[in-house]
């Protein structure tokens, strides 16, 4: 039986923060205020004052108008659809919203988030029968969302019953029943082609499990130095113009996941325009069809409601986890968090809280562990598996590392790609900076690449590493005394990290050819590098001036390797490897017989 809604009326109004005395209502129930129907939700009660937390402005709302309850706390629609659509903070369409209002769209527009008269091709499961015990999260049929993406119906996860009926192959609306599910306290459930969730409550699952397979992004610093498992928690730090945007949208292109979400959470309005006008006309490189079949874009700028930020995150996570829920790897990228931990604190200050670290709320970081715990890899409800990969970039004012949102978020994720001012000035990009960044997915990583790929991968990645460590170690002496002081051994360590920076980590995300490899290619190429590394340090031991070896022309060459083979080239890198190993022998030949005539 449907439940009339609650009337009452606003008693003041605090910026976004409106208090209403509404009997009966309930803490995060969603609620509708003033003449334009403002929606909100209620963040506190006291007797019959309720706070509510409104997602657009106020202004020119005033105290006396009409506040209702609508019974249900801030929900999604999920259901087909959602893929391929454009939504602001709290699900509405922006595409529905530009047609009906133009530009500028008026207060109080809330179209609904999926289309009602589309009608989809539903083709049950076959092995459900009438009269059958049914779980939430089955799989009642499925739907061809778009042409990558098939959309499987599943049963609410808090309905579990006995299937009484269930619908023939047909098409079907968005709000024609598809199934009926008497529960056992024999009310009958007419199930739809899409079901609401509250965004602030996770969706169940049967367990959780380990990540067992790292996300592939086609970036070499990524992949091979600091992986990210499907299912784990990463944390994309840096100050403006280090190059956060462009790192995710990579992510976000070239990753090798089923589903990709995007949530622009409070960034500038031109960066979260480029992203919608760009991201319709790429081609998914996995299927060659346009990228926005897998994606489905959130956008809330820096100067839409502060209320509408923190809610948008959670929109982004509950429809992650309903993809999740159908057996999908789904990535979602926030963009930025920090943005939302300062409609977090805006809110806070409004309501009067006490703050503690640079005026945050003293529940920041049991917030945001509560949202990234929301990944994972799990076992569903049906006894699939599926995962929800979550990054989220972080703006740190100045570049402080140790501000609180940075701090506590690195107490929390797995993985860390820390950029850097330095490397963007000297434009380094991918600008990750290789000492302070860390992943804790690498010996998982190690088993899948050694199997996949080759079994020394984890030793050349541990040499690489520790190369660039002892580089920066001997940059300092060069810096102070000049590179007279070192011996050809520690200027050949030099030369071998400048080849890994300029050959491995450096990575055009403009190049065609260069903006995506393969794992292969990029083992490859690591691997090319350290050969040659290896096959100096050689000859050096044996009297050859580094000199001699810095001008050898095959080095040149190397350094371009990225730009001139891609993916699908990799017996080319191996027969460009046979010459370089020829090119060193030859020198080594030389030297050894200089060295039996002078003896």
């Amino acid at each position: 039986m449907k439940q009339e809604n609650k009337k009452g009326t606003i008693q003041d109004i605090n910026g976004p923060i409106v208090t209403i005395r509404l009997p009966g209502v309930q803490n995060g129930e969603q609620v509708r205020i003033g003449s334009l129907g403002l929606y909100g939700e209620v963040i506190s009660l006291e007797g019959d004052e309720a706070l509510a937390q409104i997602y657009e402005s106020t202004e020119m709302v005033r105290p006396g108008e009409p506040a209702e309850g609508l019974g249900h706390p801030l929900s999604v629609e999920l259901g087909p659809g959602l893929i391929g659509g454009i939504f602001d903070g709290v699900q509405r369409p922006l595409e529905e919203m530009f047609l009906k209002a133009g530009d500028q769209i008026p207060r109080g527009l809330s179209p609904l988030p999926l289309d009602r008269e589309k009608l989809w091709h539903f083709l049950p499961s076959e092995n459900l029968e009438p009269n059958m015990p049914i779980i939430g999260g089955a799989r009642l049929g499925v739907v061809q969302e778009t042409e990558t993406v098939e959309h499987r119906i599943v049963v609410p996860p808090n309905i579990e019953g006995e299937l009484i009926e269930l619908a023939p192959e047909g098409d079907y609306n968005l709000e024609e029943t598809i199934a009926q599910v008497r529960d056992r306290q024999g009310r009958v459930h007419h199930l739809k082609l899409y079901h609401r969730w509250p965004v602030r409550k996770p969706r169940p699952y049967q367990s959780r499990d380990n990540g067992v397979e790292p996300l592939i992004t086609g970036q070499r610093i990524l992949d091979t130095f600091f992986p990210l498992l499907k299912g784990s928690k990463c944390a994309v730090p840096g100050p403006f113009g280090a190059g956060k945007t462009v790192v995710q949208h990579q992510v976000a292109r070239w990753a090798n996941a089923d589903i990709v979400i995007y949530v622009g959470c409070g960034e500038r309005g031109n960066e979260l325009v480029d992203v919608l006008d760009s991201f319709p006309k790429l081609k998914d490189p996995y299927t060659g069809r346009p990228l926005m079949d897998r994606t489905l874009l959130i956008a809330n700028t820096s100067n839409m409601p502060v209320v509408a930020r923190e809610a948008s995150i959670y929109v982004g996570i509950t429809i992650a986890e309903y993809y999740r829920d159908q057996g999908y790897d789904v990535v979602m990228l926030a963009d930025s968090t920090s943005r939302w931990a300062e409609a977090l604190r805006e809110v806070s200050g409004r309501l009067g809280q006490m703050p503690v670290e640079e005026g945050y709320p003293a529940y920041l970081a049991s917030r945001l562990a509560a949202f990234y715990e929301r990944a994972g890899r799990v076992e569903t409800m049906d006894c699939g598996k599926g995962s929800v990969t979550l990054i989220g970039a972080v703006s740190p004012p100045g570049g402080d590392f140790s501000e609180p949102v940075t701090s506590h978020t690195k107490e929390i994720i797995q993985t860390f790609w820390a950029l850097s001012k330095e490397l963007a000035d000297a434009r380094h990009y991918p600008a990750i900076d290789w000492v302070d960044s860390f992943s804790a997915d690498v010996g998982t990583a190690a088993e899948w690449w050694h199997e996949n790929i080759d079994r020394s991968w984890e030793k050349r990645r541990a040499q690489a590493l520790a190369m660039l460590a002892r580089d920066a170690e001997l940059s300092r002496i060069v810096n102070l005394v000049g590179p007279e002081a070192l011996s050809s051994a520690q200027r050949w360590v030099l030369e071998g990290s400048a080849l890994i920076k300029e050959g491995v980590l450096q990575q055009s995300a403009l190049d065609p050819v260069d903006t995506f490899s393969s794992p292969e290619k990029q083992f490859m190429l690591l691997d090319l590098i350290l050969t040659v590394y290896d096959e100096g340090a050689a000859l050096i031991e044996l009297g050859v001036p580094v000199q001699e070896l810095a001008e050898m022309p095959i080095l040149a060459r190397l350094r371009r390797c990225k730009e001139l083979y891609d993916s699908s080239q990799i017996d080319q890198l191996k027969t460009f490897r046979d010459e370089a190993l020829s090119d060193f022998k030859a020198i080594h030949s030389e030297y050894a017989q200089r060295g039996e005539q002078t003896a």
